[in-house]
Protein backbone atom coordinates (compact mmCIF):
# COMPACT_ATOMS: atom_id res chain seq x y z
CA UNK A 1 0.00 0.00 0.00
CA UNK A 2 1.24 3.47 -0.85
CA UNK A 3 1.77 5.98 1.93
CA UNK A 4 -1.22 8.18 2.40
CA UNK A 5 -1.69 11.67 3.71
CA UNK A 6 -3.24 10.40 6.93
CA UNK A 7 -0.31 8.07 7.69
CA UNK A 8 2.16 10.90 6.95
CA UNK A 9 0.23 13.20 9.26
CA UNK A 10 0.23 10.50 11.95
CA UNK A 11 4.00 10.09 11.60
CA UNK A 12 4.44 13.87 11.86
CA UNK A 13 2.38 14.07 15.04
CA UNK A 14 4.26 11.10 16.52
CA UNK A 15 7.60 12.78 15.75
CA UNK A 16 6.44 16.08 17.27
CA UNK A 17 5.32 14.25 20.41
CA UNK A 18 8.71 12.52 20.65
CA UNK A 19 10.49 15.87 20.27
CA UNK A 20 8.31 17.41 22.98
CA UNK A 21 8.95 14.49 25.32
CA UNK A 22 12.69 14.71 24.74
CA UNK A 23 12.65 18.46 25.38
CA UNK A 24 10.69 17.99 28.60
CA UNK A 25 13.12 15.27 29.74
CA UNK A 26 16.03 17.63 29.03
CA UNK A 27 14.46 20.38 31.14
CA UNK A 28 13.93 17.93 34.00
CA UNK A 29 17.53 16.72 33.72
CA UNK A 30 18.87 20.29 33.94
CA UNK A 31 16.63 21.00 36.95
CA UNK A 32 17.86 17.81 38.64
CA UNK A 33 21.49 18.79 37.98
CA UNK A 34 20.92 22.23 39.52
CA UNK A 35 19.35 20.67 42.61
CA UNK A 36 22.26 18.22 42.93
CA UNK A 37 24.73 21.12 42.68
CA UNK A 38 22.92 23.05 45.42
CA UNK A 39 22.83 19.94 47.61
CA UNK A 40 26.58 19.40 47.17
CA UNK A 41 27.34 23.06 47.91
CA UNK A 42 25.28 23.05 51.10
CA UNK A 43 26.85 19.77 52.22
CA UNK A 44 30.35 21.07 51.53
CA UNK A 45 29.72 24.33 53.38
CA UNK A 46 28.34 22.47 56.39
CA UNK A 47 31.35 20.15 56.39
CA UNK A 48 33.70 23.15 56.16
CA UNK A 49 31.95 24.85 59.09
CA UNK A 50 32.13 21.65 61.12
CA UNK A 51 35.84 21.27 60.37
CA UNK A 52 36.58 24.89 61.29
CA UNK A 53 34.61 24.54 64.52
CA UNK A 54 36.50 21.35 65.43
CA UNK A 55 39.80 23.09 64.61
CA UNK A 56 38.92 26.05 66.83
CA UNK A 57 37.77 23.74 69.63
CA UNK A 58 41.02 21.77 69.51
CA UNK A 59 43.10 24.94 69.30
CA UNK A 60 41.43 26.65 72.23
CA UNK A 61 41.84 23.93 74.84
CA UNK A 62 43.85 24.49 78.00
CA UNK A 63 45.39 27.64 79.48
CA UNK A 64 47.16 28.73 76.30
CA UNK A 65 43.94 28.29 74.39
CA UNK A 66 42.12 30.40 76.96
CA UNK A 67 44.62 33.23 76.50
CA UNK A 68 44.44 32.97 72.70
CA UNK A 69 40.62 32.94 72.78
CA UNK A 70 40.54 36.05 74.96
CA UNK A 71 43.05 37.80 72.67
CA UNK A 72 40.88 37.12 69.63
CA UNK A 73 37.73 38.17 71.49
CA UNK A 74 39.33 41.49 72.48
CA UNK A 75 40.64 41.96 68.93
CA UNK A 76 37.19 41.26 67.49
CA UNK A 77 35.42 43.66 69.86
CA UNK A 78 38.11 46.32 69.35
CA UNK A 79 37.94 45.93 65.57
CA UNK A 80 34.16 46.21 65.64
CA UNK A 81 34.35 49.35 67.77
CA UNK A 82 36.99 50.88 65.46
CA UNK A 83 34.90 50.10 62.39
CA UNK A 84 31.75 51.52 64.00
CA UNK A 85 33.41 54.77 65.06
CA UNK A 86 35.39 55.34 61.83
CA UNK A 87 32.88 54.35 59.15
CA UNK A 88 31.98 56.88 56.46
CA UNK A 89 28.59 58.51 56.13
CA UNK A 90 25.47 58.15 58.14
CA UNK A 91 26.65 59.55 61.45
CA UNK A 92 27.59 62.93 62.80
CA UNK A 93 31.23 63.89 63.15
CA UNK A 94 32.80 65.51 66.18
CA UNK A 95 34.56 68.26 64.26
CA UNK A 96 33.74 69.94 61.01
CA UNK A 97 30.11 68.84 60.96
CA UNK A 98 26.94 70.86 61.22
CA UNK A 99 25.88 71.87 64.65
CA UNK A 100 22.64 70.33 65.83
CA UNK A 101 20.54 72.62 68.06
Amino acid sequence: MAPSVSSALGDLLQSLAAIGTSLLNSVFAVFQAILALIQELVGSLLQLAQTLFAFAANLLQGAVGFVVANFFAVALVGGGYYWYTHRDGGGRTRSGGKRVA
